[in-house]
């Protein structure tokens, strides 16, 4: 591999999490990033929409971070992953960080909900190559809940996909269950008769609509518009697996 070269890019940052589990293999250095363009109903996280807030660091002083870790992401064989927001709004930033961890031989995964900007597709191809896993969120597989759930297209989450596809690059597909919202039978069998499609995707799995952010966007000034919507329960998730 190429050495990194020398160019500082300057990244938005929301926070990390140095002991993360659920966010691919091992244990897991977090990083969120800020900025979203898209607006799901039920973001936990929609204090990181806005892209010019947040922490501005050099991938140089997140990997001085990512070092002090080293020795339980070695141990546990996990590694780094980038979620948000939308991490894929900042790839510049993204291509050197990895870059940096490969020197380390640190594995690499996004987590993406694949909204970036149209204008960007081209960045992909490089990020790819550095890119060791990704994360992709389905949100639904009706076009238009998928609109009403996220503000954004759902082509641009298959195109993503496709584009992994084609690439042969290892991801996983999670699926938000929120009751009443898409988690009808029509749903999830639409749902199971795309993912079985998939050949380079390693693993599925539903996550179940909490409300722990709420209190963000009552802190925000937003009214929560699943306010009415009740958790995601085993059962639910029982359920829905049946189905697909």
């Amino acid at each position: 591999m190429k050495a990194c070269k020398s160019k500082t890019v300057i990244g938005n940052i929301h926070s990390f999490e140095t002991f993360g589990t659920h966010e691919g293999p091992g244990i897991r250095f977090v990083l969120f990033m800020q900025g979203c363009l898209a607006r799901c109903l039920y973001c936990h996280n929609p204090d990181t929409w806005n892209e010019r807030a947040g922490r501005q660091m050099s991938a140089e002083q997140v990997v001085r971070k990512l070092d002090k870790c080293m020795p339980y992401i070695i141990s546990s064989k996990g590694g780094i992953t980038v979620s948000g927001g939308e991490p894929l709004l900042q790839m510049d930033f993204l291509k050197e960080l990895f870059c940096l961890c490969k020197e380390r031989g640190v594995h690499t995964a996004i987590d993406t909900g694949a909204f970036y900007r149209p204008q960007d597709e081209y960045k992909l191809f490089s990020l790819l190559e550095l890119t060791d896993l990704f994360l992709v969120d389905i949100k639904s597989v009706d076009k238009d809940l998928h609109k009403r759930i996220t503000s954004r297209d759902l082509k641009q989450v298959l195109d993503f996909i496709n584009l992994l596809e084609e690439n042969k690059k290892p991801y996983w597909i999670r699926y938000v269950l929120a009751p009443g919202l898409n988690d009808t039978e029509k749903d999830l069998k639409a749902l199971g008769s795309l993912v079985r499609g998939f050949r380079h995707a390693s693993n599925f799995e539903f996550l179940p609509y909490h409300t722990l952010g709420k209190h963000k966007w009552e802190y925000l000034g937003l009214e929560y518009p699943l306010k009415d919507v009740r958790v995601a329960r085993s059962e639910d998730i029982k359920r829905a697996l049946q189905y697909i």
